[in-house]
């Protein structure tokens, strides 16, 4: 026994468990001439349905299972199970592949099971000039072909009612798709004004693609001339930056600046709070001598009035700087009211030798020669200015004459 590339499912399923009826061999030759091809045909029943790995094999007759075949080919699936051609099927066995001998042998479709599900008439391997022989070697073998012989009949037969009802069906089938043509042929026009109103609408929509393909050439042309606008505003901007890192610089020595000026103003500020209260004390310092000005003034008044001089009608000369160091009293702000007096309207007492009255020298005894000049007139006469006052009024005149003195 010779194999093939992969080995075929087989079973020792018992020739009594086979159903030889489901697939049907035609065109059996009685014999086969060696070294040769072999091709064989058959024909699957309504009810069978084939699978991917079934096969048919070449049995010497008088097999028990099927793990006793000689060679084997896969099966070929149809495309579609329900068309008359799927139902022809066949395959073909290499010349090499098969037996030498003359022995009988037989085609049997096994099932991807393992079970045989038909079987043809015996058939040999031999020349033609040969006779037509048929020998039997055991009464068993005998035996087995004809139950075989009579399996098959009863398969044709059975076969013959199934192609009758197949025929009824495929009539009704027939009567079915005439009806199902017509509708067809409807749905033709149907399909046919679609087709001419899809082609318009193609028609429409190749011309929008043109104009959206213009559109797209555009939009290119303008993207281009976004980029170069792209560039020149990148190059701005990165001028800008520059110039805002140069602000940012110049920001931060104005703030430093600024921090100065602050620090500045500040101080300008504490020292102007100082010579705030250096004026105000001041201030209050000016009022109070100012004050005493005024106390210093009306005491004056009193005693000019008390002399009997107005204050308004004596002569006033601004003080003068005393280069000298002469030294000013301390409770007159304004100096001396009755210096101009004595330096404009009168010599000093010291410069004066002699009597206004008597025209005697008195030198520096002024005021022994007033008392004397008292005692001798009966009014007093102030050597100085000339100004006479009774007798009575002695202790006035001496007020008088000391104020020349001041």
């Amino acid at each position: 026994m010779e194999e093939t590339i992969g080995e075929p499912p087989t079973s020792a399923v018992l020739l009594d468990h086979c159903h030889f009826s489901q697939v049907i061999f035609n065109s059996v030759e009685k014999f086969y001439v060696p070294g040769g091809d072999v091709t064989c045909y058959y024909t699957l029943t309504q009810h069978f349905i084939p699978r991917r790995k079934d096969w048919i094999g070449i049995f010497r007759v008088g097999w028990k299972t099927t793990r006793e075949y000689y060679t084997f080919m896969w099966v070929t699936l149809p495309t579609d199970l329900n068309s008359e051609a799927a139902k022809q099927q066949e395959v073909q066995f290499k010349a090499y592949y098969l037996p030498k001998d003359d022995e009988y042998y037989q085609f049997c479709y096994v099932d991807q099971d393992g079970v045989v599900r038909g079987a043809s008439i015996p058939f040999q391997f031999r020349p033609e000039n040969e006779e037509d022989i048929l020998v039997v070697t055991t009464q068993e073998e005998l035996e087995t072909l004809k139950s075989i012989s009579k399996k098959l009949e009863e398969t044709m037969k059975e076969q013959k009612d199934s192609w009758k009802t197949e025929l009824l069906q495929l009539k009704e089938q027939s009567q079915k798709m005439s009806s199902e043509n017509e509708r067809m042929g409807v749905r033709v026009d149907q399909l046919q004004a679609q087709l001419s109103t899809q082609e318009k609408e193609m028609e429409k929509l190749v011309q929008r693609v043109q104009e959206k393909t213009e559109q797209v050439e555009q939009l290119k042309k303008e993207n281009g001339q976004l980029f170069l606008n792209l560039t020149e505003q990148r190059a701005h901007q990165k001028t800008l930056e520059q110039t805002v890192e140069e602000m940012k610089q110049q920001r931060t020595t104005a703030a430093k600046k600024q921090q100065e000026l602050t620090d500045q103003n500040f101080d300008l500020s504490k020292k102007l709070s100082e010579n705030k209260i250096i004026y105000s004390t001041l201030q209050k310092e000016k009022e109070r001598m100012e004050k005493e000005n005024d106390l210093l003034k009306r005491e004056n008044s009193r005693l000019l009035s008390y002399m009997g001089l107005d204050h308004d009608s004596l002569p006033y000369q601004a003080p003068t700087s005393n280069p000298g160091g002469a030294r000013r009293s301390p409770g007159l702000v304004y100096g001396n009211p009755y210096s101009g007096i004595q330096e404009s309207s009168a010599p000093s007492l010291l410069s004066i030798k002699k009597c206004p009255t008597c025209k005697s020298d008195f030198g520096d005894d002024i005021f022994n020669h007033t008392l004397e000049q008292d005692v001798q007139s009966p009014s007093l006469n102030c050597p100085i200015c000339d100004k006479y006052f009774p007798a009575k009024e002695k202790q006035i005149f001496e007020d008088h004459v000391f104020c020349h003195t001041l």
